[in-house]
């Protein structure tokens, strides 16, 4: 399977999919490009809605997904596993990686009058993909357990997200004076 096609699967929600990158070591590296692309998209959608450089509105999308991720790994794989979770982090990365697909389209954020909803569905699509990458590799047989997982790491990252938003700006407001 291509890029475009695990890209365009991750976005439809297909399960073999997310199995697919779970498995394969070699798709570390577009995962992290669909995580950057995501990324760089929330950075240009925001622009209407958060006052702050570019660069900073990126670099905090792309440090909130990092925090997720190290946050799922732990929660999912050592506080709320199921018997049947086996998993290491280059497999939980490649799936939540291919998750982000959808955020891509959060770029679309930036059209006046539409660009606020179509960030959110966006976001919202995301987060379902979220659920289902996380209940694929961390073998969860319950997606409800994948979804309180979500939930719970989603908010440690957004917490440790405001938290170094906060110190740029700071630093940014250092620098300036």
């Amino acid at each position: 399977m291509t890029f475009p096609q695990r890209a365009i699967g991750a976005a439809r929600l297909e399960v073999p999919v997310f199995e697919e990158v779970e498995a394969d070591r070699a798709a570390t590296g577009q995962a992290l490009l669909v995580v950057v692309l995501s990324s760089l998209a929330a950075g240009v959608g925001l622009s209407g809605v958060y006052d702050a450089p570019a660069l900073h509105r990126v670099m905090l999308a792309l440090l909130l997904w990092v925090f997720w991720a190290i946050a799922t790994y732990v929660v999912g794989v050592y506080l709320m596993p199921e018997p049947e979770t086996k998993s290491n982090v280059g497999e939980l990365l490649r799936t939540i990686g291919f998750a982000a697909s959808p955020g891509i389209l959060r770029i679309f954020g930036i059209l006046p009058l539409i660009g606020g909803i179509l960030y959110a569905i966006s976001t919202v699509w995301m987060l379902v993909a979220m659920v289902v990458a996380i209940r694929q590799a961390l073998d969860y047989r319950s997606t409800w357990r994948a979804a309180v997982v979500c939930v719970m790491t989603g908010v440690i990252g957004v917490v440790m997200a405001a938290l170094f938003g906060a110190l740029l700006f700071l630093l940014a407001e250092e620098v300036v004076f």
